[in-house]
């Protein structure tokens, strides 16, 4: 198992641009699959982006458009989501996740996977 702490949530005009940072506390960082999901009041969980275990694949959905980018650093032990022309729909609290199976890069989530406590963006318009 993985301790996963996000942080670089705030507040940002649409337009804008954040950094989300996961610093992962544990031996296994990388030997986990990565991923960072998403969650709006009253809504599903909603898969963002995934990275492979040595950051060499990368996943995104269909509703970032581009405009966010996955990478991890397994000397830090740290995943990163630079978000960039943000949206006032990427509102929302955001998740890092950390997993045996790379599935978790497709958006499959299994109940032993590793999960932060989420990181609040808000994007005004």
């Amino acid at each position: 198992q993985v301790h996963l702490v996000e942080s670089g949530g705030g507040l940002v005009q649409a337009g804008g641009s954040l950094r989300l940072s996961c610093a992962a506390y544990g031996r296994t960082f990388s030997s986990k699959t990565m991923a960072w999901f998403r969650q709006t009041p009253g809504k599903e969980r909603e898969f963002v982006a995934g990275v492979s275990r040595s950051g060499s694949s990368t996943r995104y959905a269909d509703s970032i458009e581009g405009r966010f980018t996955i990478s991890r650093d397994n000397a830090k032990n740290t995943v990163y989501l630079q978000m960039t022309s943000l949206k006032p729909e990427d509102t929302a609290v955001y998740y890092c996740a950390a997993s045996s199976r790379g599935s978790i890069s497709l958006g499959q989530t299994s109940p032993d996977d590793d999960w932060g406590q989420g990181t609040q963006v808000t994007v005004s318009s």
